[in-house]
């Protein structure tokens, strides 16, 4: 046994094949064009972005869906996985580790449906409609002080439930990135009458976030260092750009071609 043991090893070092470590990062692929499943996998910006930022750190990743967001925040939280994309708050600021820099600026808008017009010119006044939200979605410290005030937001897990209920008139409005949002409604069917109103409810950046509880967390600096490479070198940029294509590519595909 010894023997064959010492004879693998051999013939890995021999070879230079050395198996990489392996992480888990947990994604909700209902945010195009930062990610979506076409079917059969995870695809999108975060996901490009994870793999390409472990492998030059020398791992291999492994992504995770689950059933909401909150349910990848809680495992991330608990070290179940090790990356989530997401933003920055106090509270998850307690259980995980954030890139200093970040993968992507995003605009937070307020959807609504024309039929129903909305006033909105202060976070106060959508305390007067009933909202929409996906579990574990935050938009910051006030936003969510709002939210546990007002008690006016129906939690539902997956973004075509949501917008549905737009379209339908049994809420008043989404908070949602204005990108995704936007993309998200072009060929949703009946969403002739959503729109995003021009005021935005904040600007927020997503950022890498590693469990506390994770090996991870002792790479922060590297993380951030080649962030910033692929920001400077037009990486990200350029994998957004490809990625929102590639969606509307899938999107516009006859339904027995997928």
């Amino acid at each position: 046994m010894l023997r064959l043991l010492w004879l693998l090893w051999a013939l890995a070092a021999g070879t230079g094949t050395v198996a990489a470590e392996r992480i888990r990062y947990c994604d909700y692929p209902v945010y195009p064009p930062i990610s979506w499943s076409d079917g059969k996998q995870v695809r999108g910006l975060a996901p490009t972005v994870v793999k390409h930022l472990f492998a030059r750190l020398g791992y291999e990743v492994d992504i995770v869906v689950l059933g909401n967001w909150k349910r990848c925040l809680l495992d991330a939280a608990e070290g179940r996985v090790d990356v989530v994309l997401a933003y920055s708050t106090a509270q998850r600021e307690q259980s995980m580790h954030f890139s200093t820099v970040p993968v992507l600026r995003e605009e937070v808008a307020v959807f609504i449906n024309r039929k129903h017009p909305v006033k909105f010119e202060q976070l106060e006044d959508l305390g007067h409609y009933r909202g929409g939200l996906l579990f574990g979605e935050s938009y910051g410290p006030d936003f969510d002080r709002f939210v546990i005030q007002h008690n006016n937001i129906e939690w539902v897990s997956d973004s075509r439930q949501n917008f549905g209920k737009l379209i339908r008139g049994r809420i008043d409005f989404i908070t949602q990135e204005r990108r995704t949002g936007e993309l998200y409604v072009e060929h949703l069917p009946g969403a002739d009458s959503i729109t995003a109103l021009p005021r935005s409810l904040s600007v927020d950046y997503l950022r890498v976030a590693v469990s506390r509880h994770s090996a991870l967390a002792e790479r922060m600096p590297q993380i951030d260092t080649e962030l910033q490479r692929m920001v400077d070198a037009g990486e990200i940029e350029r994998w957004l750009n490809e990625s929102e294509a590639t969606y509307r590519d899938m999107i516009n595909l006859p339904v027995n071609t997928r």
